[in-house]
C-alpha cells in the first residue's frame, strides 16, 4: 500500500520477522549472568542514493544513446537495483534499509515527460517512472530535494501518493500553520536474532533555498527553515521515542557554503554543520552537491562523538553503504561502530526487473525526443562555450531576448534595449546541420528554469559581469594557456558563468577578480552607468541562485511560467530554420593585457 502521509508524526516499519526462542523462561539472575557471559552484537547496513534526477535507465535522452562520460560512469536506478540486490543477498534482506536524499523527479526527459507531456496529475494519469522503479526496488524512505518542487506542489503531491515509502522533510513547513507539510521522519525496526529490535530513525531534511529557487511554486504555501534548527528539534525527540540509531537524510551539501549568499538566513550546504552542532546523530546521507564523498567524519562539538557522512555520486552512479555494528548492554542497543563506503554502478548490469517494468515508458520518451521540429543551416557545438562566445549559446540568448522583447511590446518598457544572460549549461550540447529534434533543442537547456525580465542599470551590469568573471583562473600574460585549466576557479560551476548577449566586452584574465571587465559597450558606444536595460534572465538567477549582485533585487517587468527549453523548442518550430548568421556574433572574449587569449 502507498505510504499515508497523514501519519507523518512517526512511521514504524518492521524489516524481517522476529525470531522466537523456545523453552522455559530463565530466572532474572540467570538471564543477567547469561548477558554478562555472552555479549550480544548485531550488524546491519543502510544503503543510500541521492540526486537521481529522473535516471532509471543507463541512457542519455539528449544524445539518444547509452550514457557515458570520461570516467565511464553508468547511471540509473536499474543499475542501483542490481547493487541493492547484491548487498541484500550478502547482508540478509532483514538487515538492510534503503534511503534516498532527494532530487528525484526532475532532470531527464523521462521525468519531464511524465510531469508535462503525459502528466501524472491527469485524471487517469500514469504512475511516475521514478515511483514505479523505487517501489519495485524497495526504498524505505526518501528526503525531499529542492528539484522536487520544480513542477509545482500538485505534481509533488501526486508523486508522494504514488510512492510506497515516505517523502521526508522536517524543515518543509506549511506557511500558514508552520506545521510539517511532509513527514519529518520515519522509524524502522530491524529484528535481531536474540531479543529487542534495533530501532532506526531516519530524519529527512531539505534545502532552504527552495524558498528562493521555486518561489513561484511555494510562496505563501510552504516555508523552509534551516537544517540545524529542525534537526535540533527532532533528534532529541527521536531518541526519546526509543531510537537506537538516528540517521539524517539531508538534501544539503557538506561544505557550509551557500549559492544564494545572504538572501536567506540559512546555509544551503549544511550537512556537516548539522553533524557538528546537533548531538545524537550517528550518520548523515548527504545530497545536493553532486560530489562523491565515500566517508567523511565530523566531530560533534557537544559530545566529541564522530558522525559519519557519505555522499554517493549523482544520477545513480554510486550507492552508499553505511555499515553499523551494534552492541547490547544495560537493556538497550548502542552503536559500537559506523563506517561508510560507496559502490560503483558501472560494475554491474542493469536489473531486467526494472528495465522490463518501464520499457514502454522508455520507448515513448525516446520517440518523443526524436521528433523533428526544424532544420539548421550548420552544426553548432558547446564544447568551447566556457571560454569562447559560441553560436550555440547565442541561440539561447537570442531566443530569450526575442521572447522578452515581444512580451514587453506596447508597454512603457518597450523602448528599452533588451539584453540576455545564459551559461554553458552543458559542454556536450549540439545542434546538427540538417534536421533538428526536440532532444537537440532541449539539450541546450537541461534545467527546468523559466524566463523573467528585470530592470538593471549599466553600472549594475558591469558589477554583474565582474562577479561572473571570477569563474576564470587568473593567468599572467605570456603564461601557457590550457583551455581546460582556465575555468571553474573557486569551484564555480559552468552554470554560474554568465555571458550577457547584446553587449560587447573583454574579460582580462590576467587581472584579479573584480577588475577584469573592460571595453564594456552597447551599440558601439561605452555603456552609460546610469542607462537602463532590460535583462532577460532565468528564474534561478533572478531568485538569487549563484549569489549574483543586483538582479534579485531588480524590478521584475515580466515573467513566464513555461520552461526556457520549451521556449527554445517552440521558437525552432515557429522559425522552421535555425540560421546562426541571423543571431551569432563574437561579443565577448578573453584577453590578457589587451591581447586576445584565443
Amino acid at each position: 500500500m502507498p505510504f499515508d502521509r497523514r501519519t507523518f508524526l512517526g512511521t514504524s516499519a518492521v524489516t524481517g520477522a522476529a525470531v522466537a526462542v523456545g523453552g522455559a523462561a530463565a530466572s532474572p539472575a540467570a538471564a543477567a549472568a547469561g548477558e554478562r557471559a555472552r555479549p550480544r552484537t548485531y550488524a546491519f547496513t543502510v544503503m543510500g542514493t541521492t540526486d537521481l534526477h529522473g535516471n532509471v535507465f543507463n541512457w542519455d535522452y539528449f544524445t539518444d544513446k547509452e550514457f557515458d562520460d570520461k570516467a565511464h560512469n553508468d547511471v540509473g536506478l536499474a543499475k542501483i537495483s542490481t547493487l541493492v540486490d547484491q548487498v541484500r543477498a550478502e547482508k540478509g534482506r532483514r538487515n538492510t534499509l534503503l534511503i534516498d536524499a532527494g532530487d528525484t523527479i526532475q532532470g531527464t526527459q523521462l521525468s519531464y515527460y511524465y510531469a508535462k507531456v503525459d502528466p501524472i496529475t491527469a485524471r487517469r494519469g500514469p504512475v511516475h517512472p521514478m515511483a514505479q522503479a523505487m517501489n519495485a526496488i524497495g526504498y524505505d524512505a526518501a528526503a525531499l530535494g529542492n528539484h522536487e518542487f520544480n513542477y509545482g506542489i500538485p505534481v509533488l503531491r501526486k508523486f508522494e501518493e504514488q510512492c510506497d515509502f515516505p517523502l521526508l522533510g522536517a524543515n518543509a513547513l506549511d506557511a500558514r500553520t508552520l506545521r510539517p507539510a511532509f513527514p519529518p521522519f520515519s522509524m524502522h525496526r530491524l529484528c535481531t536474532p536474540f531479543g529487542p529490535d534495533v530501532k532506526v530513525a531516519v530524519l529527512g531534511l531539505t534545502n532552504p533555498g527552495i524558498a528562493l529557487w521555486d518561489k513561484a511554486n511555494v510562496q505563501g504555501k510552504m516555508t523552509f527553515p534551516g537544517l540545524e534548527e529542525q534537526a535540533a528539534k527532532y533528534v532529541p525527540r527521536l531518541r526519546s521515542m526509543g531510537a537506537d540509531v538516528v540517521i539524517v537524510s539531508a538534501h544539503s551539501g557538506s561544505s557550509g557554503t551557500s549559492s544564494y549568499g545572504d538572501q536567506l538566513p540559512y546555509v544551503e550546504n549544511a550537512a556537516a554543520l548539522v553533524a557538528e552542532q546537533v548531538p545524537g546523530i550517528d550518520a548523515i546521507l548527504v545530497g545536493h552537491a553532486h560530489t562523491e564523498i565515500p566517508e567523511y567524519r565530523v566531530a560533534n562539538k557537544a559530545t566529541g562523538k564522530e558522525v559519519v557522512l557519505s555522499e554517493p555520486l549523482k544520477w545513480g552512479q554510486r550507492l552508499t553503504l553505511f555499515d553499523f555494528e551494534m552492541s547490547f548492554s544495560r537493556g538497550r542497543w548502542h552503536v559500537a561502530k559506523v563506517s561508510a563506503k560507496v559502490l560503483n554502478s558501472n560494475t554491474v548490469a542493469e536489473d531486467p526487473k526494472i528495465t522490463g517494468l518501464l520499457s514502454d515508458e522508455h520507448r515513448k520518451v525516446v520517440a518523443y525526443v526524436n521528433q523533428v521540429i526544424g532544420t539548421s543551416t550548420q552544426a553548432m557545438v558547446s564544447a568551447e562555450g566556457p571560454v569562447k562566445d559560441v553560436p550555440i549559446i547565442d541561440l539561447i540568448n537570442h531566443v530569450q531576448a526575442e521572447t522578452v522583447r515581444s512580451a514587453l511590446a506596447g508597454t512603457e518598457w518597450a523602448a528599452l534595449p533588451v539584453l540576455s544572460q545564459a551559461s554553458c549549461f552543458s559542454r556536450t550540447a549540439s545542434i546538427p546541420s540538417g534536421q533538428v529534434t526536440i532532444r537537440d533543442a532541449a539539450g541546450l537547456y537541461p534545467f527546468e528554469n523559466t524566463l523573467e525580465a528585470r530592470l538593471v542599470t549599466g553600472a549594475q551590469l558591469k558589477e554583474y559581469l565582474e562577479y561572473s568573471a571570477k569563474y576564470f583562473v587568473q593567468t599572467a600574460p605570456g603564461a601557457p594557456v590550457d583551455p581546460a585549466a582556465l575555468t571553474n576557479a573557486e569551484g564555480t560551476p559552468d552554470y554560474n558563468n554568465d555571458a550577457v548577449y547584446g553587449l560587447s566586452y573583454d574579460i582580462d584574465i590576467a587581472q584579479p577578480k573584480g577588475s577584469r571587465i573592460s571595453g564594456l559597450s552597447f551599440g558601439g558606444k561605452p555603456v552609460d552607468p546610469q542607462a537602463q536595460f532590460v535583462l532577460a534572465v532565468n528564474n534561478y538567477r533572478a531568485s538569487g541562485g549563484g549569489n549574483f549582485p543586483h538582479v534579485p533585487q531588480a524590478r521584475q517587468l515580466w515573467a513566464n511560467s513555461d520552461e526556457i527549453r520549451n521556449t527554445i523548442i517552440s521558437w525552432v518550430k515557429a522559425k522552421g530554420t535555425v540560421d546562426p548568421a541571423q543571431f551569432a556574433s563574437v561579443d565577448w572574449r578573453l584577453t590578457r593585457a589587451g591581447v586576445p587569449v584565443f
